[in-house]
């Protein structure tokens, strides 16, 4: 098992859901912690603890993107008109990596991430190659031409686990998406229950 797989997979025990809905997460057989005392681990969480969990799932689903980053993002989704929550969700799905994983031109966040950050993504016919991007709506993000015979994208394409959502238009010729518009929360496919309202209050504190 590759370290990359191997921290995923303890992302999934630790936060004791499949956060991605993959079929091989440990968790499906082992739904506890891992480490020495993870089945003993029974004392209810507080309401810290909980707002917690809930920043760490959401933070973690997105390729466990870095604290300054996350709160930069809750900044944002504070000064934008609008419920508060729904704004962080549609920031967070308005990333670059987020765009391509949901189109399904990469298996993971994380192998998305790895396709723009080696130089393999362009938006509007530009090369981009931060992760962090954020898409404006209408625009379209493709595989660079010389990146498009790679077996890994073909591979992604190929996987029936996901469904491409309806805010996006998938072109799967010629590895192409539009980023029509900007979701709602409940428009969003997440595997596990999200409670990006735990993650506001956590941040207001």
């Amino acid at each position: 098992m590759t370290k990359r797989l191997n921290s995923k997979h303890k992302v999934d025990r630790r936060l004791k859901v499949n956060l991605w809905g993959r079929p091989k997460s440990p968790f499906n057989k082992r739904a506890y912690p891992p480490g020495q005392h993870g089945q003993s681990r029974t004392s209810k969480p507080s309401d810290y603890g909980i707002q917690l969990q809930a920043k760490q799932k959401l933070k973690s689903y997105y390729g466990n993107i870095n604290e300054r980053q996350f709160r930069n993002l809750y900044k944002k989704a504070i000064m934008k008109k609008g419920d508060t929550a729904e704004n962080l969700i549609g920031f967070l799905e308005k990333r670059l990596d987020a765009v391509v994983y949901r189109a399904k031109l990469a298996t993971t966040i994380f192998g998305a991430r790895q396709l723009i950050n080696h130089g393999h993504v362009k938006v509007n016919g530009k090369k981009v190659n931060i992760s962090s991007y954020q898409l404006k709506e209408e625009e379209t993000v493709e595989v660079r031409d010389k990146s498009k015979q790679l077996a890994l994208i073909d591979v992604a394409l190929a996987n029936k686990e996901r469904e491409v959502p309806e805010y996006l238009q998938v072109d799967e010729k010629n590895k192409k998406v539009k980023f029509v518009r900007t979701p709602k929360f409940e428009e969003v496919p997440y595997p596990v229950v999200m409670e990006p309202n735990l993650v506001i209050e956590y941040y207001s504190r």
